[in-house]
């Protein structure tokens, strides 16, 4: 069967479900391989990979040996999943004029709420785990009508990789001429929703893979719905993303078959509202591998080499014996411990005890070598969960070997914060689709405090900008111009940590010790803040300039008084009204005070908010 032709017009009919179908069935065909592996690690990640073992050495009658399972692969995973949930990404939009600036704040702040509603970091969680598993995330950002009682609201999901299907051979999904997504749903409930497909359910387009469940897991009334979304390029050079849901060979939804509802496509922007957070990348395909890839062969040989040692210290805590035959001691006496005497009529050298040998040192060095190497190959050294070694004992010191030896997490940090920037650019243009009516949200200030905004998209939908010059917009085939607002996300981590807000708090008392809140200093303050790198930087920055502004106004007004207070003297001699002396040195040290007691209160109020977080920690 062909490739779907993109630029095919046509409605969506049974012929283009039934190439729509077959599509998909070679997409599945091309990601069998890492489907299998999918499976095979969950399996390695739930301590279960004894099974997979079994089946290597199967016929080799090691059923009955011991079957350790050391959780060194685990625990690697788990540390590096800490790691990602103490990085928790916030975004912040900035705009590209300066026009934008109001709808760019407000972005800003209404885009965490947002995602606080429809439960992101959930599903940042379950992403996480499934990228440090397999080695890619995938979470879609859709437009659910059924939120907001019926308004619709941005819906951020995660998505299992088992539902994905793209072209084979491609390195971007967004180069995919097609992406499916699969689930399956009861057939009652399909019926109930769907009243056409009375009677017309029972076959599949595909088989989903399934997981390896503890429980009984029924699919036998079941079927797969699939979301179809494909791409066409319009006359005009544009692409447009169109979206089909069917069932079978029943077309259940077709943004194609309703021009009128969709002149610019499903979604405006023209993406696939899936994005992928791939850890370790792989060319020829848009997926990557995992810490499980790499680490599975080290904890297979650290598991073997345990079974070896455990069934060692099992032989040598049973005790045999070699009995010769015909000793003349009774079989049942002498394995009876409850008997003091044990009677025989041979001779007992005739019975000599099992030697068993120790393991070997070498065999435990390999042992601890491997371990080591599972700890190398996933950089989950000891100091990165807190232990030292090497006399290493000052707090600052262990502090500063844990970030030298977290560089590869903030690594994998970061990809997770450019696929989060994507969601967040996919949000804003659901946002300036959809967001047809005035919305409320209670945004949370820095301080603790609240505020609540309206919003809507009226200000960053296309705008028609006024003709070049009269009479322009007359001219045969002439389109408007329209310009859209353009945003930036630039993503910051919460510092969720402990140990990341107790830094915080004793850096805003060190500068306020150093008296970097001090008006006097404010320009050497200003050039030591350019040399340094921090959260919060330029709010401390821009509370220092406008201190300093401040005290430079009121010297200026403490100058003008001074030179107005010596003239009055000269004043009252010509008859004129005399202006009642100042004293210059309590008016200048009044000035002064008051300008010294505005700079010093944002210091004052950091230090404070730090003693109280450092009390609670």
């Amino acid at each position: 069967m062909n490739e779907i032709n993109p630029l095919q017009t046509l409605p969506v009919g049974e012929k283009r479900l039934e190439e729509a179908a077959e599509t998909l069935r070679r997409y599945k065909a091309g990601k069998a391989a890492f489907e299998n592996r999918i499976l095979e690690e969950e399996r390695w990640y739930r301590l279960r990979h004894w099974e997979l073992i079994r089946g290597a050495d199967a016929g080799r009658g090691d059923e009955a040996r011991p079957e350790p399972t050391s959780a060194w692969l685990f625990n690697s995973i788990a540390n590096k999943h800490a790691d990602m949930m103490d990085n928790y990404p916030e975004p912040n939009v900035l705009p590209r004029e300066e026009r934008d600036e109001a709808d760019a704040e407000t972005l800003s702040g209404i885009l965490p709420v947002i995602f606080q509603r429809c439960g992101y970091e959930q599903t940042y969680d379950r992403a996480a785990w499934y990228k440090l598993k397999h080695g890619v995330a995938a979470k879609g950002v859709f437009w659910n009508p059924e939120l907001e009682q019926g308004m619709g609201d941005v819906d951020v999901r995660f998505m299992d990789m088992l539902n994905l299907f793209w072209e084979p051979g491609i390195t971007d999904l967004q180069a995919s001429r097609n992406l499916f997504v699969v689930e399956l749903r009861d057939n009652d409930l399909l019926e109930r929703e769907y009243p056409q497909l009375q009677g017309r359910l029972g076959s599949r387009v595909i088989d989903v893979k399934q997981y390896i469940y503890d429980d009984a897991v029924d699919v036998s009334g079941k079927s797969v719905v699939v979301d179809w979304y494909y791409k066409q390029r319009t006359a005009t050079g544009r692409t447009v993303l169109h979206y089909c849901k069917f069932v079978g060979d029943q077309v259940l939804f077709a943004s194609e078959n309703e021009p009128e509802r969709y002149p610019m496509g499903f979604y405006a922007h023209g993406r696939y509202p899936v994005e992928l957070d791939v850890l370790f990348p792989e060319e020829g395909t848009p997926v990557g591998f995992g810490y499980i890839a790499i680490m599975k062969s080290p904890q297979l040989y650290i598991d073997k080499l345990s079974q070896v040692i455990l069934e060692n210290a099992m032989m040598s805590a049973r005790v045999r014996y070699l009995v010769k035959e015909g000793a003349g001691i009774s079989d049942e006496e002498f394995l009876d411990w409850s008997r003091p005497l044990v009677k025989y009529n041979g001779d007992p050298n005739n019975i000599v005890p099992v030697q068993v040998q120790p393991v070997g040192g070498n065999a435990l060095n390999i042992l601890q070598m491997k371990i080591n190497e599972l700890k190398e190959t996933s950089s989950n050294r000891d100091v990165s969960q807190g232990s030292s070694s090497g006399g290493v004992t000052a707090a600052a010191a262990i502090a500063a070997l844990q970030e030298a030896g977290n560089k590869t997490s903030r690594d994998m940090i970061g990809a997770s914060y450019r696929s989060f920037t994507q969601e967040c650019y996919l949000a804003i243009e659901l946002i300036r689709q959809f967001y047809d009516e005035l919305r409320c949200f209670r945004i949370t200030g820095d301080t603790g405090g609240y505020r609540y905004v309206r919003y809507s998209n009226g200000a960053i939908r296309g705008q028609l900008l006024p003709p070049a010059w009269p009479g322009q917009e007359r001219e045969p085939g002439y389109l408007p111009a329209t310009r859209v607002p353009v945003f930036d996300v630039v993503v910051k981590p919460q510092k969720r940590s402990s140990y990341s807000k107790m830094a915080q708090n004793e850096l805003a008392k060190e500068l306020y010790r150093l008296g970097f809140f001090r008006a006097e200093l404010a320009d050497q303050s200003l050039v030591a803040l350019e040399l340094m790198d921090f959260d919060g930087q330029e709010k401390v920055k821009r509370s220092i300039q406008r201190g300093k502004t401040l005290y430079e106004q009121v010297e200026r007004l403490t100058a003008a008084l001074s030179r107005l207070t010596g003239g009055g003297a000269l004043a009252s001699e010509t008859g004129k009204p005399r202006v009642p002396a100042v004293p210059k040195k309590s008016m200048g040290s009044a000035a002064t005070d008051a300008a010294k007691a505005t700079m010093t209160a944002y210091g004052e109020k950091l230090a404070k908010r730090a003693r109280v977080d450092m009390d609670a920690h």
